[in-house]
């Protein structure tokens, strides 16, 4: 019995290994935000080989992660997918009795390196979703919406309450996108987002004091220029002063004069719009547009509703981390602690978007043959 089981390991271990299943558009626009990331965050750290270097290893290890799980079939990744689920939100409460950090509990610290856990619900979550509708019909009855409610709710109050409100967020995207994509009508969807727009004034009691502060200073940061509305104008003056074509490479004044913070993470942005201008940040969007394109795409072409309703999430939870970042950056959305993937300075974060697009590939690999 056990050598059998050997047997059948070593062969799915070959099988997984030696089979490319790589998206070649896919990879080449990830390749070359990845370098625009570390382009701009040599600028931003003023020249810090060593977090660059920390960086670059992130992605290296990311991208060996992407290569093993895109060699992963799909419906391995859905029978694996309950215990990645529960796995991930069972690390939540660990964070919560173990977690460190600055003024919040999110990071676990394994000795070698820190982890933050909620950045695996990301892709975890969606997975979950996908995982549920799968073998139900379509589009999902209300009992159906009300345990992916539940799903969605249970470690998004677990990150909410680290706190680590902007990434609760992003999670709850994540699970909300694979609902939307299974087929909901569109009264259903304005009920729901009615349901929640009427818990606003509710959620705005159980909220911070500083998460507070963010919002009102959203309406109108001149009212405190030097405290809470700091983050905001001095991020606008970097992108505004951008202009068209940019300060230059390794000109950013906002960050070298430390007038903007976190200036290596959140608003590491605001940097490349400074030095590149107008220009600089319409290509970048463009780059983000083919990849998120591409993710959709990939959306299409899947065999089964597993892999259609992941692979759509993904690709749309993409957008809002880069359509959250960049409206906090401009000044239209509140300070909510959320990176431009690929570009702002993590490392969990880098590793499990990687991992994400291994997921990616791994459906293109084994999407059907005719449309």
């Amino acid at each position: 019995m056990i050598g059998t089981i050997h047997v059948r390991a070593r062969r799915f271990l070959r099988r997984i290994l030696t089979r490319p299943r790589i998206d070649l558009p896919l990879a080449v626009g990830l390749v070359l935000l990845a370098a625009i990331g570390l382009v701009t965050l040599y600028s931003a750290s003023d020249g810090d080989l060593g977090l660059v270097g920390g960086q670059a290893a992130r992605f290296v290890l990311g991208g060996a992660l992407l290569l093993v799980v895109s060699r992963i079939p799909p419906a391995v990744l859905r029978s694996w997918t309950p215990w990645l689920y529960a796995g991930s939100t069972a690390l939540l409460v660990v964070v919560a009795i173990l977690g460190e950090g600055r003024g919040s509990m999110r990071w676990l610290d394994l000795g070698v390196m820190r982890f933050q856990p909620s950045e695996l619900l990301k892709l975890t979550m969606p997975m979950m979703v996908a995982w549920y509708l799968h073998p139900r019909q379509l589009p999902p009855r209300w009992k159906d919406m009300a345990v992916v409610g539940l799903l969605i709710a249970v470690p998004a109050g677990l990150i909410a309450e680290q706190p680590d409100l902007g990434t609760a967020v992003l999670v709850t995207a994540a699970g909300a996108f694979a609902l939307f994509l299974s087929g909901m009508g569109w009264w259903r969807i304005g009920a729901l987002l009615a349901a929640i727009g009427g818990m606003v004034p509710v959620g705005w009691h159980f909220l911070h004091q500083y998460q507070r502060d963010r919002v009102l200073t959203l309406l109108n940061p001149e009212s405190d220029p030097l405290g809470n509305g700091w983050h905001i104008i001095q991020s606008q003056i970097a992108v505004g002063s951008g202009g068209i074509f940019g300060k230059g490479w390794l000109h950013s004044t906002q960050s070298r004069l430390d007038f903007l913070p976190e200036h290596t993470t959140d608003f590491i942005f605001a940097v490349f719009s400074e030095e590149f201008g107008l220009i600089g940040v319409c290509a970048m969007i463009l780059l983000y547009a083919f990849i998120i394109g591409r993710c959709l795409w990939i959306a299409m072409e899947a065999r089964d509703t597993y892999s259609r309703l992941l692979a759509g999430a993904i690709g749309m939870s993409f957008f809002v981390y880069v359509f959250v970042n960049g409206g906090m950056v401009a000044g239209m959305l509140p300070v909510v602690g959320v990176p431009m993937p690929m570009v702002s300075y993590g490392g969990t974060s880098a590793v499990s978007l990687l991992a994400g697009f291994g997921v990616l590939m791994s459906i293109h690999a084994h999407r059907k043959t005719h449309i």
